[in-house]
């Protein structure tokens, strides 16, 4: 038998002891990544059945985008004291998040239910400094798509700017990284991609489907179309 001075048992001791907790972490480590799950949509809430995030028909002017998300910045310009340019990331860690039930209703004639997910579009206006004048949001896409809407609709409807639908993050075909939560309106007016906020006076503007005819209000309770 070999035998160990005190000290030196003690110091074996340690890196004993040192050895188990680096493997111990080192098991735990692997084993979380290892865990790792695809996030599931739900598909229920609040008692409500809800609709599949697959349940959407692609009619977008020049097909789903795929957004580099490293250069992406959303941007809130025009009439406004502190215009804004943030990062997908900084969006995500400086507005407070909510969650709404809305249904998507087509002029196509289809319709889905969703849980929404995202900041209020309000809260962007006011970080910004909205002008007195601005009574007119200009929403711009990644893909050239424009649409319009009253500030005072925005304000007063608490109208999300999604990054969320069923609990998971919304695919590129969707709208990734922002789509507008535009209810009680067509789905002309849910514009998708979006990366710029246009604060602006023009009351007249007319985005890309309401300059071929479609109704620039987009109330579900009028006619799609004007004639």
């Amino acid at each position: 038998m070999i035998s160990i001075p005190g000290n030196k048992r003690g110091t074996l001791a340690g890196i004993v002891v040192m050895a188990l907790v680096l493997c111990i972490f080192t098991a735990c480590t692997n084993s979380a990544k290892s865990s790792e799950l695809e996030t599931v949509q739900v598909k229920e809430y609040n008692g409500e059945k809800l609709g599949s995030i697959n349940d959407f028909h692609e009619n977008s002017i020049k097909g789903p985008q795929q957004v580099n998300i490293k250069d992406y910045r959303l941007k809130v310009t025009g009439m406004a004291s502190q215009p804004l340019s943030y990062t997908y990331d900084d969006v995500l860690a400086k507005y407070k998040s909510y969650r709404k039930l809305v249904t998507l209703d087509c002029v196509e004639g289809w319709s889905v239910k969703i849980l929404w997910e995202g900041l209020l579009v309000k809260d962007l206006l006011t970080e910004a400094g909205m002008l007195p004048a601005a009574n007119t949001i200009i929403f711009h896409a990644y893909d050239g798509y424009t649409t319009s809407l009253p500030s005072q609709y925005i304000l007063d409807n608490n109208i999300l700017l999604a990054c969320k639908m069923n609990g998971v993050t919304i695919p590129p075909e969707r709208g990734y990284p922002f789509q507008l939560v535009a209810e009680q309106k067509w789905g002309y007016k849910w514009i998708k991609w979006v990366t710029e906020i246009e604060l602006s006076d023009d009351v007249n503007y007319k985005g890309y489907w309401e300059q071929a005819g479609y109704s620039n209000e987009g109330s579900l309770e009028k006619p799609f179309f004007d004639r």
